[in-house]
Formats: C-alpha cells, sequence, structure tokens
C-alpha cells in the first residue's frame, strides 16, 4: 500500500519536488491511465495545503469531459474556450486564476472555490489530453511557484500515458 508523505517544507519548491519524486514511484509501471489518474488526484489532494477540488477533464476529441477527481461532484462536460478549463485548453496555456469571480465566464462547480490554476495536458505529438484542474478556498492561493510545480507534476502523469 502507498502512503502519502505528510511533512514540512521550507519552500513550495521543495513540496513540488517531493510531489514529482512520489508521484513517478506511485505511477511507475502502472499502465492504466484511469488508475494513475485516480491516485495522482488523491496525491496532490492530500500533500497541497488549501485545496478543496483536484483533478483531470479528459478531451473526448469534442469537449472536455470529468475524470478521476478528489472532492465534491464536478461540471460533467466543459467546452473548449468555455470557463478557465476550457481556456487552458483552447490556449494550451497555463491559467491562475487569483480570483474566479473576477475571470469573465467562470464555471462555478463548487461555490467554496475562490482560486484555480488549469495545466493543459498535451500528448507527445501536440494533441489535446485534457487538463488538469485544482481548486482553492482561498483568494490568490495559486502563484508562480505553483504554475511551475503544477506543470513539473503534469509532465510526471504525462509521462505515464501511454502514446496514442
Amino acid at each position: 500500500m502507498y502512503e502519502v508523505k505528510t511533512q514540512a517544507y521550507a519552500s513550495k519548491h521543495e513540496l513540488y519536488q517531493d510531489l514529482c519524486d512520489q508521484a513517478r514511484g506511485l505511477l511507475e509501471g502502472e499502465p492504466d491511465m484511469i488508475a494513475n489518474a485516480a491516485n495522482f488526484s488523491a496525491l496532490v489532494y492530500h500533500s497541497v495545503p488549501d485545496l478543496n477540488w483536484c483533478g483531470f477533464y479528459l478531451f473526448d476529441g469534442n469537449e472536455l469531459v470529468v475524470g478521476p477527481f478528489q472532492g465534491k461532484p464536478a461540471c460533467i462536460r466543459i467546452a473548449l474556450g468555455r470557463g478557465v478549463c476550457g481556456t487552458a485548453a483552447q490556449t494550451r496555456q497555463t491559467q491562475v486564476v487569483r480570483d474566479v469571480h473576477a475571470f469573465d465566464g467562470h464555471i462555478a462547480c463548487d461555490a467554496a472555490s475562490q482560486s484555480e490554476i488549469v495545466v493543459p495536458l498535451q500528448h507527445a505529438d501536440g494533441s489535446l489530453f485534457g487538463v488538469w484542474d485544482v481548486d482553492s478556498p482561498l483568494v490568490a492561493r495559486f502563484d508562480d511557484e505553483d504554475r511551475a510545480g503544477m506543470e513539473s507534476l503534469c509532465a510526471v502523469f504525462m509521462n505515464s500515458v501511454k502514446p496514442r
């Protein structure tokens, strides 16, 4: 059985480095994407402070569909270009939103969410796999250190996804 490490970190950088190492160990040798996405979500949810939701929206060729996650029930389908997730998917750029109420077109799946970070996920050929979505009940919870850390974590996850 895998056990999530809980400890104090000197910096966010150190936290994300440790999480990347843990994620590599957790995902290594497991070919099932759904199992890996579920465990990855649980690892992040229980390791990163001040989150109320984290998980995947997977691209089905037409729109984003909710995948494995941790938190309250979520919106099931999101069109490309709609909300923070759809914007990240369409632009292929990480979205760091300090205050979701200031983001035009934000989709409120959980009224407790105040800030959000969404990382687009792409296959090696550049095609869209989906997005990694993380919400917090705190305004301005995410910054550039979180952007770099979440992007590094997502690279670890995408290395576990079999090529198409």
